[in-house]
């Protein structure tokens, strides 16, 4: 974007915020964010309005000036990849991302930012997670979380069954139970833990809740948009969910809109619809998409039984 079309977008949003009465929130992605042109004019932009936000990049660019100077534009929590161990996130990155992102974790700290190392995590890589986990309480990261990877076919190297998918969040439920004095914050960030906690008795539903009201779970739709670089808006980063185009739209009409509420049917979800956790869980769409084109399928790593 060029800096009067980041105006444009900045004005967008702010104008959402006051017609939805909330407090606007920005994460900044790339690549890397801080290689555009602009992006110190952006930061400045953010800080003398007040708004604070997340920035999810990577660590290469993160000095201690650097990172001094986005604390002071408002930066609030920096979020890392790291996708395996030494060789298999290098392989997946570059050489020597793996070490330069867990070399950057105190560089963000000592900065006042907080830290957090996001796994995006597929058959690749699901039996290294909890070493993964060992290794950010080590490093003292701030937040640790992970999603799964959303395929474009039915991936057999990458692809996890609902029993494997299950067992895993098991022995990471141990782990997050064994650090759980540690300074790590561990964000149930995949929907399925919802679904994994009533099965143990840690979640329980409400009594005397709206029945037509969602209440937490999938986010798509619900509170967020992402906005790409030519203006298109997608309900949901993570599948092709095009709703409009902030360059020609009011961002308020775009997220109150007929194109919007395409992502809101949740009766026409397959499996979700019949699930007493519908409105707490709805699993990940976007992964079911990935697999089969379908935003509405069934998440394909739920192991729920649903008659």
């Amino acid at each position: 974007m060029s800096w009067a079309e980041i105006e444009s977008v900045f004005g967008n949003c702010m104008d959402m915020c006051q017609k939805a009465n909330r407090i606007p929130y920005f994460y900044i992605t790339g690549g890397d964010p801080i290689l555009h042109s602009r992006f110190w004019d952006l930061m400045e932009l953010f800080k003398n309005n007040n708004i604070t936000f997340t920035i999810l990049g990577n660590p290469f660019h993160l000095t201690d000036e650097v990172c001094h100077r986005l604390k002071d534009c408002g930066c609030e929590r920096y979020q890392l990849s790291i996708d395996g161990l030494r060789e298999t996130h290098d392989a997946m990155r570059k050489q020597g991302s793996f070490d330069t992102t867990l070399e950057k974790i105190k560089v963000l700290r000592d900065a006042g930012i907080r830290c957090a190392i996001m796994t995006t995590v597929s058959g690749t890589n699901a039996h290294e997670i909890p070493s993964i986990i060992d290794l950010v309480v080590e490093h003292k990261a701030d937040v640790f979380a992970f999603a799964r990877y959303c395929p474009t076919s039915l991936e057999k190297s990458t692809h996890l069954t609902p029993e494997q998918y299950k067992k895993l969040l098991e022995i990471c439920w141990q782990k997050f139970e064994q650090y759980k004095d540690s300074k790590t914050n561990f964000n149930l960030k995949d929907h399925l833990w919802t679904l994994f906690l009533y099965e143990k008795g840690l979640f329980r539903i409400p009594e005397g809740l709206n029945q037509n009201m969602i209440y937490e779970g999938c986010n798509c739709a619900n509170c967020h948009m992402t906005i790409l670089p030519k203006g298109d808006v997608y309900a949901c980063r993570r599948l092709e969910s095009n709703v409009g185009n902030v360059f020609a739209e009011k961002l308020f009409d775009i997220f109150t809109g007929d194109r919007m509420n395409y992502f809101r049917d949740y009766d026409k979800f397959e499996k979700c619809s019949k699930c007493e956790l519908k409105r707490f869980c709805r699993g990940c769409p976007a992964v079911a998409y990935g697999y089969t084109r379908n935003f509405y399928a069934a998440d394909p790593q739920c192991w729920k039984q649903i008659s």
